[in-house]
């Protein structure tokens, strides 16, 4: 599909939404860790060395923001990714700054 240009305004919003989501390294150390599989608030904290305050405060931004889902079991909810594209984008991300890495590597070698 080909977008547009220039971008129409809602779409850029709603882009600029997705990356603040992003933009918070907890929420990207809870979905890297449920891209391993789905998990309780506990099993998350344990693994993360959080808080369960923390946890469950980036859950709901990522739950909200659609990229991960809740399902009730028992008395604890289990999280999941919803929304496997966020990968895709952090790989890009990752990508870019290795080259950017590489870049300055040569350049302090060259020094």
């Amino acid at each position: 599909m080909t977008l547009q240009h220039p971008l129409p305004e809602p779409l850029i919003e709603l882009v600029a939404q997705r990356f603040r989501v992003l933009g918070e390294p907890m929420r990207i150390k809870l979905l890297d860790r449920l891209r391993d599989g789905d998990a309780t608030v506990s099993e998350l904290q344990e693994s993360l060395g959080a808080t369960q305050q923390n946890v469950s405060k980036h859950l709901g931004i990522l739950h909200s923001a659609g990229m991960v889902t809740r399902t009730k079991q028992g008395t604890h909810a289990r999280y999941a990714i919803s929304d496997p594209t966020v990968f895709e984008l952090c790989e890009q991300v990752c990508g870019g700054v290795r080259r950017q890495v590489a870049e300055l590597e040569t350049i302090l070698q060259a020094s």
